[in-house]
């Protein structure tokens, strides 16, 4: 039986911790950020973990 292969676009959005967590990056900071206030703009900054009703189709995308 033939390996599954990864979808490209689940592996350019999500990334996979050392401790198995999933991570995404957070909507709404690719452009317009002028109209953003700088609390705003740090807090889209950082990665947030995949919610669970996501993480079983995530997977599955990812391979794992």
């Amino acid at each position: 039986m033939p390996k599954n292969k990864t979808h490209s676009g689940a592996k350019k959005r999500f990334r996979v911790t050392g401790s198995g967590k999933i991570m995404r990056e957070r909507t709404g900071a690719r452009h317009l950020m002028e109209h953003k206030t700088s609390t705003r703009r740090r807090r889209l900054n950082s990665d947030t973990s995949v919610s669970p009703a996501d993480l079983p189709k995530i997977k599955k995308l990812l391979g794992r």
